[in-house]
C-alpha cells in the first residue's frame, strides 16, 4: 500500500436519507437509508475497493464523494478541502480532479457523438485549447487506453463493450484527475475482457500517479485490484481492512459470509469455512435496531440487537464494526453461546 502521512479522501460521518413520495398530509414521512453514517480514509496512490450486496449504498457513496449527491449529513474532505461547503466555479474547479466512470459502458457514452468528441468533451468545457491541439491529444488517450486512429470517429453503437469502456476510461483521463471513481466498471463485461480492463486500469494508475475508489460485488476482481476494501451493508461500512489481511483472515460475519460465497473450482483443495446467511437484507427504509446485521448474524447476541457497534480499529489499518472482534492481538470472534 502507498505510504501517505495525510489521506487524499476523508469522509466523515457522510449521510444520504432519500425521502420517499407520499406522507405530506399524515405527518408519516419515510426516508431510505442509503447511506447511514460512513466514515472513511482513502489515501493518494491507492485502489480502494468497496464491496457488499445489492442495495447496501456503495454507489451512492461513490456519487456522493464526487459531490453528485447532495448528503444529508458530514463532510467529504477532498485534497484539505471541504466539499459539502463548496459550490459555483469553486466546485467546478475541483471537479477537474475528480471523475467517474460507469457501470455500462455503451449506456454512459452520447449515441449522437463519435468518439473524439466523448473524449474531448472535458477539454472543451474546462480548457480552451486549439482544435489541433486537442486533436492530437484525444489520440493520445485513445492510445494509452489501447484504442487507435480508426477509433476517432466511430459511434458508441460501432464499437463493443469493452472498446466503450476504453473510451470512458480515456474521458476520465482527459483532465488528468487525482481520483477516479469506478463504479463497476467491468461487471458488463465478459470475462476475457474483463481482465483486459482491469489490467488497464492498473497500469494507468502507476502511470499516472491515480486513485481509485473501486466499487464492485465481484470479489475476486476487487481482491486483484485493490489495496485496501471496505466491506457495507445496509448503508454502513462494517469491515476495512488490506486486501491480502481480509481474504485470508475475515472478521465481521458478514464478510466471512461474503468471502465463503465465492465459488471454488471443483479441482480445488482449499478448505473452506462456509457461513450461510438465513433471511433476507432488510429495507432500508426501517433498518433494524442495534447492528444491521443481527436479524442475520448466526452469531448474533443480546447486546447485538440493542447496541450499535461502532467501526473501530482492532489491529494495525483494520477497522472493524462487531460486538465479538475484541481489539487485541489476537483478534478473533467468540462462539456464539
Amino acid at each position: 500500500m502507498p505510504e501517505q502521512t495525510a489521506p487524499l479522501v476523508q469522509i466523515r460521518d457522510i449521510k444520504k436519507h432519500f425521502r420517499l413520495p407520499g406522507g405530506w398530509l399524515t405527518g408519516d414521512v419515510r426516508h431510505v437509508y442509503a447511506v447511514d453514517g460512513v466514515s472513511l480514509e482513502i489515501f493518494a496512490g491507492e485502489t480502494f475497493g468497496l464491496v457488499g450486496e445489492s442495495g447496501c449504498g456503495k454507489t451512492t457513496l461513490g456519487r456522493l464523494v464526487l459531490r453528485l449527491l447532495e448528503p444529508t449529513a458530514g463532510e467529504i474532505i477532498f485534497n484539505g478541502k471541504n466539499l459539502t461547503q463548496l459550490q459555483g466555479v469553486e466546485i467546478r474547479r475541483l471537479r477537474r480532479e475528480m471523475q467517474l466512470v460507469f457501470q455500462t459502458p455503451v449506456s454512459s457514452l452520447s449515441p449522437r457523438f463519435k468518439v473524439k468528441d466523448i473524449v474531448a468533451e472535458p477539454l472543451r468545457t474546462h480548457h480552451a485549447l486549439p482544435k489541433d491541439e486537442i486533436h492530437a491529444y484525444v489520440l493520445d488517450l485513445l492510445t494509452k487506453v489501447g484504442l487507435g486512429k480508426q477509433h476517432l470517429n466511430r459511434y458508441p453503437h460501432e464499437m463493443s463493450g469493452g472498446q466503450c469502456q476504453r473510451v470512458a476510461i480515456a474521458r476520465a483521463l482527459a483532465l488528468n484527475p487525482r481520483l477516479i471513481v469506478l463504479d463497476e466498471p467491468t461487471s458488463a463485461l465478459d470475462v476475457s475482457v474483463q481482465a483486459q480492463i482491469i489490467n488497464l486500469l492498473d497500469d494507468l494508475r502507476t502511470e499516472h500517479a491515480l486513485t481509485y475508489l473501486f466499487i464492485s460485488h465481484d470479489l475476486n476482481v476487487v481482491q486483484h485490484i485493490s489495496n485496501r476494501i471496505g466491506v457495507m451493508y445496509l448503508g454502513k461500512l462494517v469491515e476495512v481492512g488490506e486486501s491480502e489481511t481480509l481474504f485470508s483472515q475475515p472478521l465481521h460475519p458478514y464478510t466471512q459470509a461474503l468471502l465463503g460465497a465465492i465459488p471454488l473450482p471443483e479441482v480445488s483443495d482449499q478448505p473452506r469455512d462456509l457461513v450461510i446467511l438465513q433471511g433476507t437484507i432488510p429495507s432500508p427504509v426501517n433498518p433494524p435496531s442495534g447492528c444491521r446485521f443481527h436479524t442475520r448474524c448466526p452469531l448474533a447476541q443480546e447486546i447485538c440487537q440493542r447496541v450499535e457497534p461502532a467501526l473501530t480499529e482492532v489491529a494495525e489499518r483494520r477497522l472493524v464494526a462487531c460486538h465479538l472482534v475484541e481489539p487485541a492481538s489476537g483478534v478473533h470472534i467468540h462462539p456464539s453461546p
